[in-house]
Formats: structure tokens, sequence, C-alpha cells
């Protein structure tokens, strides 16, 4: 691990024998949020995506705000003479759809859709990745194999068509399990979890095992710590730094999943709004109706670079070999 940069004064009225040297060293926190700052392509990202939250949360007075009309309201007055979508224009910014619906309107709460399904998943995919991550590699032996084995069944599935079955599976009706996974957004969220925590309980196994055989993990137990102390109070800290690295490489994976689910017209259900099922919706007449498709294209784009680059700065912010 690097030495932490430090901020020398040196007092100028002192001679050379009497030189007084002021050394503050900085924490490894300020060391990431420096590194961070530099790289200033990633902190575009960063801002970006907090801009982005910030309107999905906000969603509903950014609409009164501009004075546009709900994501749902359809107003047959919009369309033309021959019932067909208007383009952009002063009164709807991103033109309307064929129901005559807010393009704009529809692309500010589409945010909310894509970033509460990615957060989510992302969120119940690394908890429950980690957890299995750190059994495996902790125990080895026949919990290893049951648990790795497990995994590699469930990569051997593609992804998408395995979210495709289960998303249709269980948006009809009263959904999974009794109820318990409803059909709609929650479908989506469970799916996508599913789908991403395979990967990253293979990346926590891996770093565990290295860090199992450590000294300061000998020590632990030497000391008689049991195993759950040593695993959430030794381990599981020294996991932080790529656990975060890679939650952030995988945001943008599920928000183009579940773009990719609504797109299909399995993931979220009208009238919901969201990117992927605006995308599917305008694919049909994308000539006559470009903007439909242009618009939640380029957000949807848009947000997925912002992720990627967040995700390549935490990278090299977090490396300790990348400050000299």
């Amino acid at each position: 691990m690097s030495t932490p940069l430090t901020d020398i004064a040196v007092d100028p009225g002192a001679g050379p024998e009497s030189e007084s040297v002021a050394i503050a060293a900085r924490t490894p926190l300020e060391l990431f949020w420096r590194r961070l700052r530099q790289d200033r392509v990633a902190f575009a990202g960063l801002v970006f995506v907090v801009l982005l939250i910030l309107m999905a949360i906000f969603a509903p007075l950014l609409v009164k705000l501009f004075g546009i009309p709900g994501p749902n309201t359809q107003n047959a007055q919009a369309l033309d003479d021959f019932g067909t979508p208007t383009g952009p224009s002063s009164v709807h910014l991103m033109g309307v759809d064929q129901l005559g619906r807010d393009v704009f309107s529809r692309v500010i709460y589409g945010s909310r859709v894509s970033l509460e399904a990615a957060l989510l998943s992302t969120f119940f995919a690394v908890t429950l990745g980690t957890i299995v991550g750190m059994v495996a590699g902790f125990y080895r032996g026949w919990i290893d194999t049951v648990l790795s084995r497990t995994l590699d069944v469930m990569l051997g599935f593609p992804s998408l068509l395995l979210g495709i079955g289960l998303a249709s599976a269980c948006s009809f009706g009263n959904g999974c399990l009794g109820g318990l996974i409803k059909p709609g957004l929650t479908v989506v969220i469970v799916v996508i979890a599913l789908a991403a925590f395979p990967y990253i309980a293979r990346i926590v196994r891996g770093q565990v095992l290295s860090l199992r055989e450590k000294e300061f993990i000998e020590a632990s137990r030497s000391l008689g710590a049991s195993d759950l102390r040593t695993i959430f109070r030794e381990i599981l800290p020294n996991l932080v730094a790529p656990i975060i690295v890679y939650s952030t490489l995988i945001i943008p994976q599920n928000i183009l999943f579940e773009a990719s689910l609504s797109f299909l017209g399995v993931g979220v259900q009208p009238p919901t709004s969201s990117w992927g099922q605006m995308i599917g919706d305008a694919s049909g007449n994308f000539g006559e109706v470009w903007w439909y498709m242009l618009f939640p294209g380029v957000a949807l784009v848009l947000t997925v670079l912002a992720f990627n680059l967040i995700g390549d700065g935490l990278q090299d912010a977090l490396d300790p070999k990348g400050d000299r």
C-alpha cells in the first residue's frame, strides 16, 4: 500500500539546523476524493448522475415548473389533423407520442424507473453476492463446491433470456411466490438482481480466498475470534473498495437490462413511463416519429455512459498504487 501524501510546511525564518517541518497527513478518504476530482471525465459523469437523481426526485416539481402535462395525460388536441403525433414545439419541447402524451414529461418520469430499478437491483445483487461469495471463499470445502457449482449453473443461462422467462412468468395474475413478487417494477428488480448476483459472488469469492491466507486473519484466529467476527470485522472491510467499484460498473448494465425487458414488453408495464418501453413503442414508425425514440434513447445512452465513467474513475481513485 502506498504511503499517504503529506503537506510539508517549512518555516522560512529558521536556519537549516533549526528547520521546522509541519507534516499534515491526508486520510484515505481525502486521497480518494483528491484523485476523483483530478479525473475530470469521471467528475463530469458524477455531476451528471447527481443532476439525474435530483431530476428523478423532483420530477413532479419539474413538470409543474415547465408547465407541461403529466406523463400519462393524453391530449388528442396535441395530435395533427390525421391523428399522428407532432414533433418538438414551444408547447411540447420533445413532441408527443401516438396518444398525445408529452415526451419530455415521460422522459423525466422515466428516469425514476431506470434509477429505481438499477439501484435497488444492484443493492440486492451486491448484498446477496457478497454474502454467498464470503461464505464460499472463507469455508471452502464442500460448502464452496456446492455454492460455486450453483453459481456456475446460474451463469450458464443467458441473462436476458432468463430475465424474459422469469419476468413473463411473474408478470401475470398475482405474480410469483404467492403474490410476494408482484407484476411490474418489483418483478424487474428481482429478475435483474438474480441475474447479476452470481458475477459479484464469484469476484468476492476470489478476493476472500486471497484474504483468508493473510497474516491478520491468522492473528484474528489466534486471538480466539469467531468465524462471523473474522468475516465481518476483518475480511468485509477489505472488500469495500472492489465492491464499490464493481457496483458502479454493473449499474449501467442493470439500466440496460431494465430497458431491454421493457422494450420487449415484459418489464415495466403501461402506463408507467420507461425509457425502454418508449423506445419499443417508437420502433415501428421511427421514420415518422423520430423524436419519440431519439430523446429517451439519448437519455439512456448518457446515463449509461455517465455511470461507466464514474466506475472507471472510482477504480483509479481507489487504486492504492495510483498515486505516487
